[in-house]
Order: C-alpha cells, then sequence, then structure tokens
C-alpha cells in the first residue's frame, strides 16, 4: 500500500481467497481481511482461488462471453465455460492426476528438482520426442483429463531402461513426456471450443507458464477467429492481483461476504 501510495480510506473493499486448498493458510488469510474489512468498515469478498486465475486474464485486457478457460496448476487441470461474469461451469476435470502433479512427480523420478514443471520444460526443447508415451483421450465426447496412465508409463519406461542397462537422456523422456500433455490438453481444449462456440480462450493457473503449452496452443488458434489469452508469467502463479480482479466482479455486484466467513479446502467453483 505504501509503494501503491494508498491508505485503507481509499479502499472500496478487502478481498481474499477463502478456498480451496490448505486450510491453514486459508484461514491465516481469511481472518488478516476479515480484521481489517471490521476495523476500517469496508466490505468483505471472498474469492475462489480459480476464479482468481481466470480473471488474472483481465488485468491484461478485458475478456468477452462467452469463454472458455483452461485452467492448469499442481491441484487442477479443469476446462471452465463462462456465458457471463461471475457463471462457471466445469464441463472437464482431471480423474486422477492435476497435470502440475504429473509433471512434479515426473521430475522427481527424473531426479530433478521440485517444482518440476520449469525443469522438464526447459529440458524438453533439448530433447526429441523418441519415446512414444500415451494420449489419454477417454472415452469419445469426454471433456476430462487422465495423467496418472502417462506418469505409470514414464515410471515403467525408466525401469525397462534400468534392466536393459540403456542410458537415459533425460531430455528426450521430457520432450517425450511434455508432448503427450499438450497434445491431450491442446485437443481436448480445441474441441470444447468448437463445441460450445466460445469467443475466447483464456489460459489460466501456474502451470499457464509452461512455455512448451504456450506456444503450442499459439500455433493451434493462429488460423482460427478464437481470441487466445495468454496471462504474462508473473500473473500466471499464486498472486494477490488476480484475487483482486476476480473481486472487482463481485465488488460491481455487491455481492459482500459476512464476518462469519471461514476457509474451506472444498470450495465449489459452481456455487460462486
Amino acid at each position: 500500500m505504501e509503494e501503491a501510495n494508498v491508505t485503507f480510506a481509499d479502499l472500496h473493499a478487502v478481498a481474499v481467497t477463502e478456498g480451496p486448498g490448505l486450510v491453514g493458510a486459508l484461514l491465516i488469510g481469511v481472518n488478516a481481511a476479515k480484521s481489517i474489512a471490521f476495523a476500517h468498515n469496508i466490505p468483505l469478498i471472498g474469492v475462489h482461488h480459480i476464479a482468481g486465475h481466470i480473471y488474472a486474464n483481465q488485468l491484461v485486457k478485458p475478456i468477452s462471453f462467452p469463454l472458455l478457460a483452461l485452467v492448469v496448476s499442481g491441484g487442477h487441470t479443469e476446462l471452465v465455460y463462462m456465458k457471463e461474469d461471475g457463471h462457471f461451469e466445469i464441463i472437464g476435470e482431471t480423474r486422477d492426476d492435476a497435470v502440475g502433479e504429473a509433471y512434479d512427480k515426473v521430475a522427481r523420478t527424473l531426479g530433478l528438482p521440485y517444482p518440476g514443471g520449469p525443469h522438464i520444460d526447459r529440458l524438453a526443447k533439448e530433447g526429441s520426442e523418441t519415446i512414444d508415451f500415451p494420449r489419454s483421450w477417454l472415452e469419445p465426447g469426454s471433456f476430462d483429463f487422465s495423467f496418472s496412465g502417462l506418469k505409470s508409463s514414464v515410471i515403467n519406461t525408466l525401469h525397462n531402461f534400468k534392466q536393459r542397462g540403456e542410458e537415459v537422456k533425460v531430455e528426450d523422456v521430457a520432450a517425450s513426456f511434455q508432448a503427450s500433455v499438450i497434445d491431450v490438453l491442446v485437443g481436448k481444449t480445441k474441441k470444447a471450443v468448437e463445441q460450445l462456440e466460445a469467443k475466447q480462450l483464456l489460459l489460466a493457473g501456474g502451470v499457464a507458464a509452461n512455455q512448451g503449452l504456450r506456444q503450442a496452443l499459439e500455433k493451434e488458434f493462429s488460423t482460427t477467429e478464437v481470441d487466445l489469452r495468454i496471462p504474462p508469467l508473473s500473473l500466471c502463479t499464486d498472486n494477490a492481483a488476480m484475487i483482486g480482479a476476480a473481486a472487482s466482479v463481485k465488488l460491481k455486484t455487491e455481492k459482500f461476504a459476512y464476518y462469519d466467513l471461514n476457509g474451506n479446502p472444498g470450495l465449489d467453483l459452481e456455487q460462486q
């Protein structure tokens, strides 16, 4: 606030993530926000974490509806349809591992540091797609995702390399794994955009920082009329600005929270 040269008297509301997430972290944030709101007599707004990631795109340019958001992070992999502000419909989600979780588990198997996503993304640029890892498309017409089979395939492949005494080229494993992930993410997203006739496609979440995914989406939608929005890297990972962006929608409709607001680890996006 000092850097922005504002005081509490300048604020129209205080916003906070109410869920989902780890309950300890949520409670700290919620209690701090309630204290500020009460002490300065300003409205309190509870925000869904994923809504924040989606609305982070609005900090760059205005968003328009209907739109589809591809949400990719360590805990979430979802396709979210929005026909208007504040309306969220999850049309596809992971049935097991979130994409960021799969990256971290594969990275650990390869002996890479945590978080694994940036390391696999970097190594993938240096490698070749020499291994044909599976693509989990699930049943026809489904927009759901599944990455547990791919993760197991990578682990089994590395085990087989070791059993045969063959050298494991980490760069090629990273490139092959990432190609499988991106093919499914982009493929299902494209079909959903076409089926729902979305005007805009938003990329959101921590994995939105993945250069391979960003480039694949840009290539896939460059020749279409779909307005693709990819946030800058500073707005991909968790940040306070995105919570403010999502809260601005509730501020317009005066959808304020009460002082009994609590952290909700299982908060439902569609009920926002």
